[in-house]
């Protein structure tokens, strides 16, 4: 007996880092039995870091893992993986895709990301907030994008884009034919979202370097920092609350807090009423916010309304530019199709006599058609999640989804699938005639998602990139240059798919006869 005493004294240290490692791989695999279990396909996880080990070692991006395991595992509705301890399931198969977004929708009405509403502005904003909060304020603010305040909006867009096509022409006059793509229709939509959402002229198609540019780019940058959040989040996540931990960058959101504020403010000492959404958002403000007698379920702060302010300023500013670009270079790429698309813009133009209103822009059904295959071939968002929030069998009854369990659905992976869409990676607007979109099952086609959580803003997405391609196209010829990138890598890094490096391109005046 002393002799083992003895022997524990004298190997107290190696004892206990033993017992820590020991605790340490429990708690770090303690949850990769989940899916063998429950008899689902998974990927074998690595301790601790489950499936996203590369990831976390910048050898692949995230869009990069959901391809691998989705092509692993053809023919199966749903399959198991580990992001970092966390067991959540993969559904690609597009029946249950529907079913889970639309059909049984109140099983999975929440995203699943967490956000503390104490570390940052953004927790409450539409995109991140939960339940009853997230239903409530959708409500709120879906009149910010009526068709009414959609057509308002067609002139100060189309103001914008001939502006830009003002700075392309004094480019070109300047022997500058060859533009940098994303930092020109960046500026753009910036301007866009300013003038048509918060009455603001903001003239960054001239200057890229403002403020505004400046900080939301900063928003959507993945500096080691926000990896670092990300990664103890996965991990972790109520040290994040314990120690304040920001998401975002604090001086952007800093920024952006003051601006709308002021302009909230402006607004209401003086009485400046426009139909657009700062209006939507001082009237919710006014209904959740300053109404009396509200419950504590019912009430919300300016923090919120803010929040939603900066969510919709940035996401606009951002995603749009992203978008822009992969279309024009792929027009530039497919001259065929280009040339169509400009005959249809022409001719509309000429019908409706040089109006762009509601009617010119339902008639562009071909230019419709560039726009779909161009969220096909890069969906901005490379996946859409969702977690139950009640317990849920399937339909087929073969598996339950527990309350609370998180699901991936991977967008990019289902849109670049030759069983949906023969030889993904050309560029063919045909893809969404009427023939061929009959011909696909639902589910397959969700750059905006789909379900009562679809994106609040896709017809004001869609009208923008509309009357920008006909501003452009109608006045230039997009072409390729040495400097063009081909084939173009893209970066699924700031959480939006956009392209990696600069898209330049060229553009050549059309002299008209």
């Amino acid at each position: 007996m002393s002799f083992l005493t003895d022997w524990l004294f004298e190997n107290v240290t190696y004892l206990s880092l033993i017992a820590v490692f020991t605790s340490f791989y429990y708690y770090s695999t303690s949850t990769y039995g989940k899916w063998q279990k429950l008899n689902i396909p998974y990927m074998p996880p690595v301790p601790l870091f489950g499936n996203t080990l590369k990831i976390m070692l910048k050898l692949e991006q995230q869009v990069e893992l959901f391809d691998r395991i989705y092509n692993r595992f053809p023919d199966v509705k749903l399959f198991g993986f580990y992001q970092m301890r966390e067991p959540m399931l993969l559904v690609c198969d597009p029946e249950l895709i529907q079913t889970i977004l639309i059909k049984d929708f109140s099983y999975f009405t929440d995203h699943g990301f967490i956000i503390d509403p104490s570390t940052s502005v953004l927790g409450n904003s539409l995109f991140f907030a939960n339940g009853q909060r997230w239903r409530t304020m959708r409500q709120k603010l879906s009149p910010g994008f009526t068709s009414g305040k959609l057509k308002d909006a067609y002139s100060q867009i189309n103001e914008c884009s001939e502006e830009m096509v003002s700075r392309i022409v004094d480019m070109i006059e300047k022997k500058t034919d060859k533009i940098n793509v994303k930092t020109m229709t960046s500026g753009l939509s910036t301007d866009v979202i300013g003038t048509c959402a918060f009455g603001m002229k903001l003239d960054t198609i001239k200057n890229d370097d403002s403020e505004f540019r400046r900080y939301a780019k900063k928003i959507f940058q993945r500096t080691t920092k926000q990896i670092i959040v990300q990664t103890i989040t996965m991990i972790c996540p109520f040290i994040i609350k314990l120690f304040k931990m920001q998401m975002f960058p604090v001086d952007s959101i800093n920024f952006f807090h003051k601006v709308f504020t002021d302009v909230i403010n402006y607004r209401e000492k003086h009485n400046v009423i426009r139909n657009d959404l700062t209006q939507t958002l001082i009237q919710a403000r006014k209904e959740l916010v300053l109404k009396e007698n509200l419950t504590s379920e019912d009430k919300y702060t300016d923090a919120d309304i803010i929040g939603n302010a900066i969510l919709l300023f940035t996401s606009g500013s951002e995603s749009i530019p992203s978008m822009l670009s992969f279309c024009l270079y792929e027009l530039a790429l497919n001259k065929e199709i280009q040339d169509k698309l400009r005959t249809e813009i022409c001719s509309m133009k000429a019908k409706h006599e040089g109006q762009f209103n509601n009617d010119y822009l339902k008639d562009l059904r071909y230019t419709d058609m560039v726009i779909e295959e161009t969220g096909r071939k890069y969906s901005l968002a490379q996946v859409l999640m969702r977690v139950a929030t009640k317990t849920y069998t399937l339909p087929d009854q073969s598996f339950v989804i527990e309350k609370g369990q998180k699901l991936i659905i991977p967008i990019f992976s289902i849109h670049r699938d030759p069983k949906y869409y023969p030889d993904p990676l050309r560029f063919d607007p045909e893809r969404f005639s009427a023939e061929q979109k009959s011909q696909r099952p639902n589910g397959v086609y969700l750059p905006f998602g789909d379900g009562p959580r679809f994106c609040i803003a896709k017809r004001f997405v869609e009208s923008e990139l509309k009357l920008v391609l006909s501003n452009v196209l109608s006045k230039f010829e997009v072409l390729p240059c040495a400097e063009t990138e081909i084939p173009l890598e893209i970066t699924s890094e700031p959480g939006l798919m956009a392209p990696k490096k600069d898209v330049v391109l060229i553009f050549r005046p059309i002299i008209e006869h």
